[in-house]
């Protein structure tokens, strides 16, 4: 089989990758670009990117509608949360205001204290609500990461004394 001669240029840094390449394999530059070229040029190549691409596009579509799972859990929370504090929540008398200021700011740094918490143990609160679903609802990815809870999980906060 007769082959033809080729003068290419090429990217510098392309150079130095065929080089390296061509070294690792043990075969020479002519054989790697051969191959890339029938790779690139055969019909079934069109098909296995066309596949590479797929995948990636499905596994980005999970994840994308796992994150809308989650916000959709996070905003029914806090608005639940809101609607609940509305109801249940008294006038606080003028003269008491400042006291209740002080206690809303310690339980705010409680908050944020168990927050953190919650977030350096890898715990997710949505991911628990989802495993308080079911295991239908539960994401199958996430399942050996989160295997129980602690008793501590979500701990109340204390009044200041």
């Amino acid at each position: 089989m007769t082959r033809a001669r080729l003068n290419i240029f090429i990217e510098p840094e392309h150079a130095k990758r065929l080089d390296q390449i061509a070294a690792h394999k043990g075969v020479s530059k002519s054989a790697v670009i051969a191959a890339a070229l029938a790779s690139f040029l055969s019909p079934d190549g069109e098909d296995q990117r066309e596949a590479a691409i797929a995948k990636r596009l499905d596994r980005l579509s999970r994840q994308f509608d796992r994150l809308e799972r989650d916000q959709n859990v996070l905003i029914e929370t806090v608005a639940l949360y809101v609607r609940y504090f509305l109801t249940v929540s008294i006038p606080v008398p003028e003269g008491q205001q400042e006291a209740a200021r002080a206690q809303g700011r310690a339980r705010y740094v409680q908050f944020i204290e168990q927050l953190a918490r919650q977030i350096q143990r890898g715990r997710s609160l949505v991911r628990e609500v989802h495993e308080d679903i079911g295991p239908a609802e539960a994401d199958p990815t996430q399942a050996d990461a989160q295997s129980g809870t602690d008793a501590d999980a979500m701990e109340v906060p204390r009044e200041p004394a």
